[in-house]
């Protein structure tokens, strides 16, 4: 019936504080997981992913990288789109440059990552519900991680119950909020809403709340800047074996100046 893999992955890497954090504390966790997965959409200066934020993620130790809606704002992403670990999302035009899934061998194991956009309140894409319907018929895919960037939770859900029992997993990404709806759909799909972001803590989904402010207060542009100081990792915890899982938590963990912290629930 093959063996259990014990899956990380890590919601949205913001900037700098976010890679710095990757960087210090992914690889102490190598030992506890088989595989991780690390979103990094906004790992470039809270847009996009480049080389350097590439280079960071994967050498700290991620198996995968997925992208979303920033996947194209740095021209870098061209050049390492040719790297089975990084994965752009599924659900857009033929020809589109990468791949928008990976299958990797992992203790014997065959697992699938797959990115996918939503399409509520986010640019155009295709339907990911029917593209994830075309990519599930192949029949050699193991157990299947699919990284949801979708901005409205209802969206999410629905393509959580779409696809139960079928993927092992669908994890939300892009709103940068950790969701508290983590839990195992009826047919053994592990699902949460949102894993939350890997990046400044005191800020607004990561950016330096000056900037949000005055654009709320005085209804124009104003620029973004990524939040400096202490950081935090949020991420989904999962037991998986024949694409089912058979155990999901939250995993969460802070940088601070006076010390670290970090919590797990439930520990797995």
């Amino acid at each position: 019936m093959g063996s259990m893999l014990r899956v990380l992955f890590v919601g949205d890497v913001y900037g700098r504080p976010g890679r710095r954090l990757i960087a210090a504390h992914l690889p102490t966790l190598r030992e506890r997981f088989d595989f991780m997965v690390v979103n990094g959409e906004n790992a470039a200066g809270g847009f996009g992913l480049n080389r350097e934020a590439f280079e960071v993620i994967t050498g700290a130790g991620a198996g995968a990288v997925t992208l979303g809606n920033h996947a194209w704002h740095h021209k870098d992403v061209y050049k390492l789109l040719g790297d089975p670990r990084l994965i752009r999302p599924l659900n857009l035009p033929s020809g589109t440059p990468g791949r928008g899934y990976s299958t990797f061998e992992v203790n014997g194991e065959r697992l699938t990552v797959v990115n996918a956009l939503g399409r509520v309140f986010m640019e155009a894409s295709h339907n990911p519900f029917l593209a994830l319907d075309e990519l599930l018929e192949q029949g050699d895919l193991g157990s299947v991680i699919v990284d949801f960037h979708a901005e409205a939770t209802s969206e999410k859900a629905a393509l959580g119950w779409h696809l139960d029992g079928r993927v092992a997993a669908v994890i939300g990404t892009h709103t940068h909020v950790a969701t508290a709806d983590t839990r195992i759909l009826p047919r053994g799909t592990g699902f949460q809403t949102d894993a939350g972001f890997t990046g400044p803590m005191h800020s607004i989904i990561g950016a330096d709340p000056e900037g949000p402010l005055q654009k709320f207060l005085t209804e124009r542009p104003h620029r973004f800047a990524v939040k400096d100081g202490g950081a935090e990792l949020n991420g989904v915890m999962m037991e998986i074996k024949a694409n089912r899982t058979l155990k999901i938590g939250r995993y969460h963990h802070e940088e601070r100046h006076s010390g670290e912290r970090h919590s797990e629930e439930p520990a797995l």
